[in-house]
């Protein structure tokens, strides 16, 4: 079980990854570049590359995870006959949301050779810890103030 969670914890990981622009790359020569050269290389390596392969990531998935999906594929590594043919369904949905994603980066880079500047990313959800950080930060700050009232009732609490 912990093998085909973890697979599909990783399928799943490629989009995010590519919206948070984290994949791997070298960036040697490209980090000196204007971002209007970026985006135009980006581009066309989107279209060359990234477009046909996640293309045939679909068309080949779909056709590997229908069988799968036919047979009830079961592990065979399983005395108790896991299912794998979830997972492998997931092949082609996983390629259909790569393409998603790669589709907005496209739009990224569109946009900047219009712009000239890179469009900002969203950012991810902030940790629950660094937000308390920073609120007991701010009522840390707010408290030294003279006249200063308690936020919310809650006098050094710290809550």
């Amino acid at each position: 079980m912990a093998y085909i969670t973890y697979g599909a914890m990783f399928l799943m990981a490629g989009a995010y990854t590519l919206s948070r622009n984290g994949h791997v790359q070298g960036d040697v020569v490209y980090r000196l570049w204007r971002p209007r050269t970026q985006a135009t290389v980006d581009l066309i390596l989107y279209v060359i590359f990234f477009l046909p392969a996640v293309g045939a990531w679909i068309y080949s998935g779909w056709n590997y995870a229908a069988m799968s999906v036919r047979f009830r594929e079961v592990s065979i590594f399983s005395p108790a006959g896991v299912p794998v043919f979830p997972l492998k369904a997931l092949i082609p949905l996983t390629g259909f949301i790569l393409l998603l994603q790669g589709t907005a980066e496209i739009i990224r880079c569109v946009l900047c050779i219009r712009l000239g500047v890179w469009p900002q990313r969203l950012h991810d959800v902030e940790e629950t810890e660094s937000i308390i950080l920073h609120e007991r930060a701010h009522r840390a700050e707010e408290s030294e103030q003279p006249g200063a009232e308690p936020l919310s009732g809650h006098k050094g609490t710290g809550v």
